[in-house]
């Protein structure tokens, strides 16, 4: 009987530190809190069967558990976007401070004067340097 009872305090244990490590966003996080008690469940239960000579359920059900368990730790892999295809015009405009329909030259130089502000080697920082990039290709190549 301590065995069952260590079984389940195991389970249990690794559904709490599971739940622990939920980072995600609320949509997708609320399926994967969801699908670690459920699997916690099945597990348990598993346990509980096979304790009883079940053999079949028993192992029927943690095999449910299990697949349940890798099947919500799979991430679906972001696209990758370029920071300035997701950059509207007006807005690298007012980044780089052109005015609409700014020429070739015009985008260069005040790309020039921010990156000379912006660079991490300049006291700037990596993000903003990515910003007025994004910016000017933005600006360059629509």
């Amino acid at each position: 009987m301590g065995l069952i009872w260590l079984g389940l305090a195991a389970v249990a244990l690794w559904a709490l530190v599971r739940l622990g490590r939920q980072t995600e966003r609320a949509r997708r996080g609320h399926w994967r809190i969801s699908a670690t008690i459920l699997s916690a469940a099945l597990l348990a239960g598993a346990v509980l069967a096979a304790a009883r000579g079940a053999w079949l359920i028993g192992g029927g059900m943690a095999l449910a558990g299990v697949w349940l368990a890798v099947q919500s730790r799979i991430r679906p892999a972001a696209p990758k976007v370029h920071p300035s295809e997701r950059m509207s015009e007006a807005e690298a405009r007012a980044i780089l401070g052109v005015p609409l329909g700014a020429d070739t030259q015009t985008v260069q130089a005040a790309w020039r004067r921010l990156m000379a502000r912006a660079h991490p080697d300049q006291g700037g920082t990596e993000g903003l340097a990515a910003r007025v990039n994004a910016a000017r290709d933005r600006l360059l190549k629509g």
